[in-house]
């Protein structure tokens, strides 16, 4: 039997996912292997969070996506979430918010379940196409491995919050979506005995008004920033870090830092 929902003991220290302050949150999903918080307006993901456990991962093209495809929810109704409409005849990618390769882990039946649960629309978000490969060396979908393959990590776990950045000025596509202009993600891991976290910020400059014309910009940033801005512009809250994490961690860099390379974050 595959284990569903993110685990917030996976690092030994109860780790609460992300807080939505007053504001009641949407759906709560749990998948194989992660969690997902539903915004209850948007359509999309609020956060998701999720485990990697680095020893028992299998690499992804060991396991087929064949026959897999992107598919409501049927827990929750399809006018909750945001399907297909949104990405036909155009360069809007069905983008991962937790990725299918940081999900293959555990028995091979357990593998293959979450690769199948991670094409719920409910953990996608529109991306422009090559989101994790463009720009600044591709930086953005790099960061699990940059992790996992250092030698101090504990474990080889790590556990993840993630989500898109949910502003009020997101541009409207189609009259369907807003788009997210950024995306956010959360790292938790043990290092040297230490709990440690790393948040980052990516951008995506979107110009929506060609976007079925195929002309639009596409250039992505990464930042490595401070958990105390990354809750002021998505107005979550991280309770759970706050009370675990060293707080000298958690405020470092003292200000965004462009990330160029993965080389760069001294994890």
């Amino acid at each position: 039997m595959a284990d569903l929902g993110y685990d917030s003991d996976f690092l030994q220290t109860p780790l609460v996912p992300p807080g939505t302050g007053e504001v009641a949150g949407g759906a709560l999903l749990d998948y194989t292997h992660f969690t997902v918080q539903m915004h209850p307006s948007r359509r999309l993901a609020w956060w998701v969070a999720w485990n990697i456990d680095g020893l028992r991962l299998f690499p992804s093209e060991s396991i087929s996506r064949s026959g897999e495809r992107f598919r409501a929810d049927p827990r929750i109704p399809a006018s909750e979430q945001t399907l297909d409409e949104a990405y036909a005849d155009n360069r809007l990618d069905r983008g991962h918010v937790a990725r299918r390769s940081d999900l293959l882990w555990g028995t091979l039946e357990e593998a293959r379940a979450a690769s199948s649960d991670s094409f719920f629309f409910t953990n996608i978000t529109p991306q422009v196409d090559d989101f994790n490969q463009s720009g600044r060396g591709g930086a953005w979908g790099l960061l699990e491995n940059a992790v996992l393959a250092q030698d101090g990590l504990e474990d080889r776990r790590l556990t993840l919050f993630a989500g898109p950045v949910l502003r009020e000025d997101d541009p409207t596509y189609r009259g369907i979506v807003q788009v997210p202009r950024e995306h956010w993600k959360v790292v938790v891991y043990r290092m040297g005995g230490e709990l440690r976290c790393k948040a980052f910020v990516l951008s995506q400059r979107l110009v929506l008004a060609r976007w079925d014309e195929q002309a639009f910009l596409d250039d992505f940033d990464t930042y490595l920033v401070p958990l105390d801005l990354l809750e002021e512009r998505t107005g979550l809250t991280f309770a759970g870090l706050w009370a675990d994490v060293p707080a000298a961690e958690l405020r470092e860099p003292g200000a965004p830092v462009l990330v160029e390379e993965v080389g760069q974050v001294v994890w």
